[in-house]
């Protein structure tokens, strides 16, 4: 059953989730950045994907994200605290991973694909409102990467198209969000991925749920976020919960997050 009251947060059981990197990453100032395939626990994950068509449902089982044990029966999970830091100032973002698509050339152009279905990973089953659709760079790209995504929205209405975007210093692990479809509030599937312009380099296309942001102020500080801050998300026993950082400075640093996940 949920937790709705604060004896129920109180009395629910809670389990500590490491995040943390041991290797930095050459990054651009400002700019959101993936650290799944950088050394440190969990280890690190391999940044392409395996599927360019129906594309993949990441799993915490899958190699790079964290591990979280089963709830008990009928238990319903919930991000609830999270102790944060890094070496460098920066904001940070943790995201449920859903679907990973990937990886695609630069001039890829993929149509009319069924993807793998991630319902069993948003409220109720059916809630795909505030999910989001990224581009993550796999192999360092040359040129201007234009990329256009078709997608089926919230409410399953599919032919749906993203706003295009144009990347430009194409580094591994850069991480652009695409703009929705005017009116659209979330996504329950990528159908089609097109790219052009660039002359290299290869790309995911990512579908997360944020979870939670935070920002490090100053280099070596952090903070602690409880479930005043959190907003108590859902979160689910087998989610991929995956890192992101957009540093001040030109690299990505050496972050620490803590997160508990309470559920009853």
């Amino acid at each position: 059953m949920a937790i709705t009251t604060f004896d129920g947060f109180i009395g629910a059981a809670k389990q500590y989730v490491s995040m943390a990197k041991t290797v930095t990453r050459t990054a651009v100032g400002a700019r959101w950045f993936s650290v799944f395939d950088v050394a440190g626990n969990p280890g690190a994950g391999v940044l392409a994907g395996t599927s360019t068509t129906t594309g993949v449902v990441p799993t915490a089982a899958t190699a790079g994200f964290p591990k979280i044990n089963a709830f008990g029966g009928g238990a319903t999970g919930y991000l609830a605290q999270v102790d944060f830091g890094s070496s460098v100032a920066c904001r940070m973002k943790v995201f449920d991973m859903q679907w990973k698509g990937g990886a695609y050339a630069f001039n890829a152009s993929t149509t009319g694909n069924t993807p793998t279905s991630f319902s069993s990973r948003v409220p109720g089953g059916t809630d795909f409102t505030n999910n989001q659709i990224w581009l993550e760079q796999v192999t360092a790209g040359t040129g201007i990467q234009n990329v256009a995504v078709t997608y089926i929205n919230q409410d399953g209405t599919a032919g749906r198209t993203a706003g295009t975007i144009a990347t430009a210093v194409n580094i591994v692990g850069s991480l652009w969000q695409l703009p929705l479809q005017a009116g659209d509030t979330g996504v329950q599937g990528v159908t089609g991925v097109v790219g052009s312009v660039a002359t290299a380099g290869t790309f995911n296309i990512l579908v997360m749920r944020p979870m939670w942001s935070g920002r490090v102020r100053t280099a070596n500080d952090g903070g602690v976020h409880d479930l005043a801050l959190t907003g108590m998300p859902p979160a689910y026993a087998d989610g991929a919960h995956y890192l992101a950082i957009a540093p001040d400075s030109t690299a990505t640093g050496i972050p620490e997050l803590e997160l508990v996940i309470a559920n009853g």
